[in-house]
């Protein structure tokens, strides 16, 4: 929208010449409005709408006059916006906030839709995205009592003095973008009740008056950062639409998070930091906030993929994405809350290994096997994953697996098999030798990871560096055949040959299929030299990109994590 139409539309939202002073103590809107939906009593919206509303009046901590908080998921989230004028003092902004929050509900009492707008500031209360977009379907008209004899000189004037204050509005600090201004008329163009009046225009722009204000203001805002901030970035308007429901406000992940305070720190990898989210959402999903570093260089790539990929995915074996932030130079991921750690610290550590039964083995092995086989053919868009190891399997409190950290994974279209890479990512030891030596991405790259990963569980001396010993006997009582059973069919995806692997359809019809005979394995891709580590965790160090295509005999020396972009 061009700034002449969009400062057009503010003309009807701005206060008129002179603002009358309030009659009465009694706080109320100028205007108000009620949407069609509603919400029945008692209902898990009407709690989400409290606690919104709880947040708005208790406050204390935002100091320049632009409230946003949310609650919820679905079909019974809410999202306010409360703003106060540019030039209200604080103390009277906090207290026009607070007497809003418990006009609202009285105003509509059970609309799931509210827009109140009162003398210092103005609140809206949706269960549709609001943040950021420019709605303009409402307007009211505020007339002085004056008249104008020179309409198209008032109107050049006028139109010129808005553009002036756009423009000085925009250039404002992060926090409030604000400017007032006036211009005199040349020739008289007010009939004046008074000779001594001095005819002019004053004109007082809330830039944040209404939804349409704050969304030009944000916009402008987020421009400016992207153009100084490397790591900010930009969505298109599909991918918009898509993440507007996702979106969780800077104030309410601090909140639940401590200001993100060591207390409620999960755990920390090569791009940030995971905290526990204090709360949970109106169905009782417990949540997990990725607090991505800030001076990472590939951080703004791995957001943004991890985003719009984990958005349309839906899978029992795929860690769920419910929200996001990107505010105030801060990237942040919300995961719904994992109880168990990640399969590494299983299967690494000697002491937890001999906790685990082959039947939750094999429950892992099945589980991540389903999800790969979504990524590859049942999801809408055919992803590759590219960095599938046991550090990034998630397990819930039941064992059951959750792939997790979609940064690197590359999306295909569905009729398409293979693609070539600038750069190598992944972790060496899991990466297929066509990618390691040719940059060959496909489906089988993700297979070759996945028969790596099976001997990693199954086969306890793939990381101690001695074959011979085949079975891992903390594993083996009883079930020795499924054992090999499955070692049979790692060795069956890490086979040299990419035309030789297996797909995803056919090893979930070998793993939920005993009487299916297997195929005897070729020359695996690598084979294994003994590596000095304690005990035997993979080791990760960076690196931007693959220096030699030469084969390599190692597993699980080096991982590159500098990602592609889509």
């Amino acid at each position: 929208m061009e700034s002449s139409n969009i400062f057009h539309l503010l003309l009807y939202f701005v206060l008129a010449l002179r603002i009358p002073e309030l009659t009465s103590a009694q706080f109320t809107f100028r205007h108000g409005w009620c949407g069609d939906a509603t919400y029945a009593p008692n209902s898990t919206y009407q709690s989400n709408l409290r606690a919104v509303l709880n947040s708005l009046a208790t406050d204390t901590r935002i100091t320049y006059g632009f409230y946003n908080f949310t609650a919820g998921q679905g079909p019974d989230r809410v999202n306010s916006l409360v703003v106060c004028r540019g030039d209200v003092p604080l103390g009277t902004c906090r207290v026009c906030v607070r007497d809003s929050a418990s006009l609202i509900p009285q105003t509509c009492p059970n609309q799931k839709e509210a827009f109140g707008y009162s003398q210092n500031c103005k609140i809206f209360i949706s269960n549709r995205a609001i943040y950021g977009i420019v709605q303009n379907e409402r307007q009211w008209y505020l007339t002085t009592s004056e008249n104008v004899t020179g309409v198209i000189g008032f109107n050049q004037t006028l139109y010129s003095l808005m553009s002036s204050l756009q423009n000085r509005a925009a250039s404002g600090n992060s926090e409030l973008k604000y400017a007032t201004g006036g211009a005199s008329l040349t020739g008289g163009g007010v009939k004046r009740r008074k000779k001594s009046l001095n005819p002019s225009v004053i004109a007082v722009p809330i830039v944040v008056a209404t939804t349409m204000i704050i969304a030009v203001v944000l916009c402008i805002t987020l421009r400016k950062k992207k153009l100084r901030k490397a790591w900010m970035l930009k969505f298109n308007k599909d991918e918009i639409e898509t993440l507007q429901s996702l979106q969780f406000s800077l104030g309410t992940i601090k909140h639940a998070t401590g200001d993100f305070s060591e207390v409620n720190k999960l755990g920390e990898g090569g791009f940030g930091v995971v905290y526990k989210f204090q709360g949970v959402f109106s169905n009782g999903q417990e949540l997990a906030v990725k607090r991505l570093t800030k001076n990472s260089a590939h951080g703004d790539l791995q957001f943004k993929n991890e985003i719009l990929i984990l958005a349309k995915l839906q899978h029992k074996n795929l860690v769920r994405l419910l929200g996001f932030c990107l505010q105030e130079e801060e990237m942040l991921l919300i995961y719904e809350f994992i109880a168990n750690r990640s399969l590494d610290y299983f299967i690494f550590d000697p002491v937890q290994r001999e906790t685990m039964r082959w039947e939750t083995c094999y429950k892992i092995i099945y589980g991540i096997a389903r999800g790969l086989l979504y990524l590859h053919e049942e999801s809408r868009t055919r992803i590759i994953y590219r960095d599938l190891k046991a550090g990034n399997v998630l397990l819930d409190e039941e064992f059951n697996p959750k792939i997790a950290d979609f940064g690197m994974a590359r999306l295909f279209n569905i009729d398409q098999s293979q693609t070539l890479a600038s750069r190598i990512v992944g972790t060496y030891g899991y990466m297929s030798p066509e990618y390691v030596l040719h940059g060959q991405v496909s489906m089988k790259s993700d297979v070759f990871s996945f028969g790596v990963l099976i001997l990693e569980i199954a086969w306890k001396n793939w990381v101690d560096g001695t074959p011979w010993n085949v079975v891992d006997t903390t594993l083996s009582a009883g079930f020795s055949t499924d054992i090999l059973r499955c070692i049979h069919i790692g060795l069956l995806c890490v086979q040299e040959n990419l035309v030789d692997r297996p797909t995803m359809s056919s090893i979930d019809l070998m793993l939920s299929r005993q009487s299916l005979s297997l195929q005897r394995p070729l020359q695996p891709a690598f084979f294994i030299e003994s590596i000095s580590q304690s005990n035997g965790r993979p080791q990760e160090n960076t690196t931007t990109e693959s220096s030699s295509r030469t084969r390599r005999n190692s597993v699980n020396e080096v991982t590159i994590t500098e990602p592609y972009p889509r």
